[in-house]
């Protein structure tokens, strides 16, 4: 008889399991989307929205979106107390932080 995967992951040695469930908890951390992070941070839209001077709807609006300026990622970012970094990868070298990008000049 098949096992789905939680079955599975019960029946290994308790230490095992642990190592999974960090790694697991590793790999979620590495990627979230706007609306997952601002949750992580226990921030609300109705928060986040004053602290950016806007209607609660738009930072609805801005969680909803695939697509963005920097600008409003940035300011997203530093509202939940953060500092937006952009990374450039490439398969031929080490990643690179692009500098001017993320943050507004003057």
């Amino acid at each position: 008889m098949a096992r789905n995967v939680n079955e599975f992951i019960r029946g290994l040695p308790a230490g095992r399991r642990r190592k999974i469930e960090r790694r697991a908890k590793q790999l979620i951390a590495e990627e979230m989307t706007l609306q997952e992070l601002r949750r992580a941070r226990a921030m609300t839209q109705v928060r986040m929205a004053r602290t950016l001077g806007v209607a609660q709807k738009q930072i609805s609006e801005i969680e909803r979106r695939t697509d963005m300026h920097i600008s409003t990622l940035r300011r997203s970012i530093e509202a939940m107390g953060g500092k937006l970094s952009l990374i450039a990868e490439f398969p031929d070298r080490e990643p690179v932080v692009l500098a001017g990008i993320a943050k507004l000049d003057g």
